[in-house]
Order: structure tokens, then sequence, then C-alpha cells
């Protein structure tokens, strides 16, 4: 009876550990800063969803090109419908791995650096990236920031002459995720 009650707490122990070795926030931050001798231009979404396998290392976050908010209305109207065309491109997604997992123990409180390496695709183009990540493992959470330059170009984004003194050909991205252990839906 003993041994049977054992292997049952060992299953339940082991079946937990395996369901949380994904993580998710569905509340994720991106925000990108545009630098320009006539005006800098900034906006902020707070709809990104990730989540990370931490047992593969993979990584996948996606967001609604609309829900970047922008301090004037306008701005937010002609990045929707001049340059991202978030009716014909709706979604920007990234699909990667950390590179450096063996460095990373999510059962361990601490700071760690993740390299993460993949493909990041906005506008309908596609182009491979590698970011730095810093992350904050805390009793069962993971928080995971980090601050990278995209050229407009890559992604296919025409700035027209008239607006080439507003708009910067690479802008500054920051991401901000807090990750929760996600729990299987039985």
């Amino acid at each position: 009876m003993k041994r049977a009650v054992l292997v049952i707490a060992f299953i339940g122990l082991v079946s937990n550990i395996f369901a949380q070795s994904k993580y998710i926030d569905r509340a994720g931050s991106a925000s990108f800063f545009s630098a320009s001798l006539v005006e800098d231009i900034e906006a902020k979404n707070n709809q990104v969803v990730s989540i990370i396998d931490i047992e593969s290392g993979e990584l996948v976050a996606s967001m609604l090109m609309k829900s970047f908010n922008f301090r004037k209305a306008l701005m937010q109207e002609h990045f929707n419908e001049n340059y991202i065309e978030s009716d014909k491109f709706p979604k920007a997604t990234f699909k990667g791995r950390i590179t450096n997992l063996s460095e990373f123990d999510v059962t361990k409180d601490g700071k760690y650096s993740w390299d993460i390496s993949g493909d990041i695709t906005i506008h309908g183009e596609t182009k491979s990236i590698s970011v730095k990540v810093n992350a904050l493992v805390d009793k069962g959470t993971i928080k995971a920031e980090a601050l990278f330059p995209l050229v407009v170009k890559d992604f296919g984004i025409e700035i027209p002459r008239l607006a080439r003194n507003n708009i910067a050909e690479e802008v500054e991205v920051t991401l901000s995720f807090r990750y929760l252990p996600m729990q299987d839906k039985k």
C-alpha cells in the first residue's frame, strides 16, 4: 500500500514538473522609440503574448500591431495605415530559441543572460535576429527584458521622402515579459 502511494505521489510530482516546463505571459509589453531631427516617436503595446519552453529553449511571441498606442492619434493612424499596413499585416511574430540554455536554471532564483536567436516577422517580412535578454528568476516567475535595434527598411516598410526627417531608419525596440508556469487545461 505504501509503495502504491509513493508511486502515485511520484507520478504526480513528475507530471507537475513536466507541466511546468512551459511558461507564459499573456500581457507582455513591447515598445519602440524612433529618434529623429524633427520629433521623437514612441509607442507601447501591452498585449504581447509569449510562451517559453524551458526544457527545449523554444520561445514564441506574437502581438497585434493595432495594439500599439501612441502619444498622438495621428501618429497611430499613420503607423497603422501608411507604414505597417495593419489591416494587411495584423501581427508581428517571433519564433526562436535560447542558445545558451545550459546556463539557465529555473529552479534557482537569480539573474541570467540569455542569447536568443530566431526569426522575427513584421509587415510580412521575416528576418533572422540574435538578441541578448536579461532574465530574472524569482520564486517561480521569470522576468525577461531585451533592448535591440530594428532597421525599418529590412521589413519592407517605406518611408516617404517627405517624412524621412520625421522617422528614423532604425528604431529601438524594448520587450518585457513576466512568465508564469503554464497550467495544463484538462
